[in-house]
């Protein structure tokens, strides 16, 4: 929503203290105005947290209540703390400090430490794991990479909640953690000892370190702490449900005495208590801040009403201490499509419907961008991307290796400034840019397989998007700018988007939106996910589910398989989380009801015959795609002719046979018999990566039968 300080600025005057409230409702302005602190907001999804924060700090800088260079505004992710940025810079302010708690502490570390500690900063590294593993080879512990990872977690998990190794075995017994990398306590409490020596032997420290060491540099200097106190007067912390215990130790040091502190957060969006998270510093700030205003957040501005029913609905049904500060939201747009909940036989199939049914969209004018499909667990996104891939549509995968950090666009990024030392004048970006990244493995099509290959061809495509984008925004751009803008954006971290449909697992969905969101897999085992025993953690799922729905704009699409694979036994149930909002009609079988219980089409919906239209119950019926007792609809030898070709070729591209094409996606080519390629390339399933690569195979296959 655009404001019109927004405007008054971007039209090139300058906002002033009155024109920055203009355009927030009567909480939002609350918040703006509260100076003083200490100010906790309990602000819901959707709620405009981020507008009324960024507007309170304006609002004191234009007030001259604040001055600019004296306010540090603290989040979780360097996305949100670029978008604070921006959004001041919009509001004419100009010298806030926007970082998240690891670049503002590391930016103190680097500066005191001379002076406190003496010397040159210890090297930092960016990953724990070759640390692990040499702890691990000096305890002659065997560690492949899964427990290398699982012992990361836990060495990381010690230090954000501020366990002593010699603590160890008791806390994390309280804490229920387990079997860390299926090791006993006492041995992970050896590794833990361990991988702090060998960090002193590197001389080198990790990212927790750079929390500790700057608040052990301000607990034991009274001197450096007074200079951070008298740098930074306001505080503003955003995402405080996330709030580790040793950031907590942080930002009391920083504060102090004083009372200008203003958090924001919401209970029912924490979902990170296994790194250590925990929403007591919220739920508690009025207690432990005497005097605090405290200001709901409760207006939907995102979501329709539809979508905001659901969310408030999966909720209600919550218990716990966080189910008591729970936010009943109010949606403020226009009303939507329903809820839909949809059972399918199993996992193939269910990613299958989705992929067709996101095909749909798209084809009818929705682009893939503003589209998402959110699992529980990274595992469940394999299908997902096979069937989407079947389906023609494009996908990117969120939630793995920072852009930047990728080899291919590291490498990229090398090919692409050495061609622009010699790049003639005058030549397109665009062309010039696929030119030069063809070298480094890009093709003009998706490659059809998943994994690493789809990741390093989805790296390079964004790369030329950008460059198209470049060029477009700035005629007569050239492969030096191009350079100039990637190294900018690999600064802040700022990763270009490609026109695809967005995968992600729902952790890796916190703080996105988009218009159409797919929540797959919501079945018993994997929502909640089968380790998830206490009533905590069982909870703490179900704020999972909640933080998915409203990711959603307009439209939420719920999902789960009655078994994993095609043909094994139907086991699953849907989610418990599910039990109360989700039509009861639709326990089982592959039908598909809206919330108010309305069929959809059937492309969307129930499995029936072909033929004579008749619901499929039968497995051996539903693979047919028609009753047993019915003629079939295609030649029923070019379709085994078909599967037979499939066979032969996914097993001399190791892949599984559905990767190629699913059985029905065959039998739609069987029906339609196509003569030519324009034929094949309408039905769907056959996208333009799959007609290149089969095509001509196909219709082979298909003039022999």
């Amino acid at each position: 929503m655009t404001t019109a300080p927004d405007l008054a600025h971007r039209a090139g005057s300058r906002p002033d203290a009155d024109s920055v409230l203009d355009g927030l409702d009567p909480e939002q302005r609350q918040v703006a105005t509260t100076l003083d602190g200490p100010v906790c907001v309990l602000a819901g999804a959707g709620t405009g947290k981020t507008r009324a924060i960024t507007h309170r700090i304006a609002y004191g800088v234009h007030s001259g209540a604040y001055v600019p260079n004296r306010v540090l505004a603290v989040t979780f992710t360097a996305r949100a703390a670029g978008e604070m940025r921006t959004r001041l810079r919009d509001l004419g302010v100009a010298g806030v400090q926007a970082r998240t708690f690891h670049a503002a502490a590391l930016r103190q570390l680097q500066f005191f430490w001379p002076q406190s500690i003496g010397g040159t900063l210890p090297h930092l590294v960016e990953h724990k794991a070759p640390l692990v593993a040499d702890a691990c080879n000096r305890l002659r512990i065997q560690a492949d990479r899964t427990r290398v990872r699982d012992l990361s977690a836990e060495v990381e998990w010690t230090k954000v909640m501020l366990v002593d190794p010699d603590d160890y075995v008791r806390l994390a017994a309280a804490a229920g953690r387990g079997e860390p990398g299926g090791l006993d306590l006492s041995t992970v409490a050896r590794v833990v000892r361990t991988y702090e020596d060998v960090k002193t032997d590197r001389a080198v420290i990790d990212f927790e370190d750079v929390l500790l060491l700057t608040a052990g540099i301000l607990d034991e200097r009274p001197d450096v702490a007074a200079t951070v106190r008298e740098q930074y007067r306001h505080f503003v912390v955003d995402e405080y449900q996330d709030v580790s215990p040793l950031q907590q130790r942080l930002l009391d040091l920083w504060l102090g005495e004083r009372r200008d502190l203003c958090v924001v957060g919401d209970a029912s969006q924490t979902i990170y208590s296994f790194a250590g998270a925990t929403p007591e510093h919220l739920l508690d700030f009025p207690r432990r801040h005497p005097g605090t205003t405290l200001v709901r957040l409760v207006r939907d501005y995102r979501s329709t009403p539809e979508v905001v029913q659901l969310a408030n609905s999966v909720l209600s049904m919550a218990s716990g201490r966080h189910a008591r500060a729970r936010l009943e939201l109010i949606a403020q747009r226009p009303s939507g499509p329903p809820p839909t909940f949809t059972a399918y036989d199993d996992d193939v199939a269910e990613a299958t419907g989705v992929a067709a049914r996101i095909a749909a969209e798209v084809r009818a004018g929705r682009s893939a961008k503003d589209i998402a499909v959110l699992f529980r667990t990274n595992g469940q996104s394999q299908a997902l991307e096979s069937a989407l891939a079947d389906a023609g549509v494009g996908y990117v995968v969120r939630g793995g290796e920072r852009f930047f950090s990728r080899k291919e666009v590291r490498d990229a990024i090398v090919l692409l400034r050495g061609a622009a030392r010699s790049a003639v004048p005058g030549h397109e970006l665009g062309s010039e840019t696929r030119a030069v990244l063809t070298s480094a493995g890009w093709a003009e099509h998706a490659p059809s397989a998943g994994g690493a290959t789809r990741e390093r061809w989805e790296s390079l495509q964004a790369l030329v998007v950008l460059a198209d984008e470049l060029a477009q925004a700035r005629p007569g751009a050239t492969l030096v700018d191009l350079v100039d803008e990637l190294v900018e954006r690999g600064q802040a971290q700022h990763a270009p988007t490609v026109d695809g449909v967005t995968l992600a697992s729902l952790h890796a969905a916190k703080g996105l939106e988009w218009d159409v969101v797919h929540l797959v897999g919501v079945s018993e085992g994997l929502l909640p996910i089968s380790f998830a025993e206490t009533a905590d953690d069982v909870e703490e799922e179900r704020r999972l589910l909640y933080v998915g729905i409203t990711r959603a704009r307009e439209a939420i699409h719920v999902s789960w398989a009655n078994a994993r694979t095609p043909g094994g036994r139907a086991s699953r149930k849907p989610s418990r989380f599910l039990d109360a909002v989700r039509p009861q009609s639709a326990p089982a079988g592959r039908r598909a009801v809206s919330a108010t219980g309305a069929r959809p089409s059937r492309r969307s919906g129930p499995m029936v015959c072909r033929v004579c239209g008749t619901s499929l119950t039968a497995a051996v019926d539903r693979k047919l795609g028609r009753c047993a007792d019915c003629p079939s609809s295609y030649d029923e030898a070019v379709f085994e002719a078909l599967r037979e070709w499939r066979s032969a070729t996914s097993k001399e591209a190791g892949v599984p046979a559905y990767v190629v094409f699913t059985d029905a996606t065959l039998v739609a080519i069987a029906e339609a018999a196509p003569a030519d390629t324009g034929a094949l390339a309408k039905i769907p399933g056959v996208g333009p990566s799959k007609l290149d690569k089969y095509g001509d195979e196909v219709l082979a296959v298909l003039s022999r039968g």
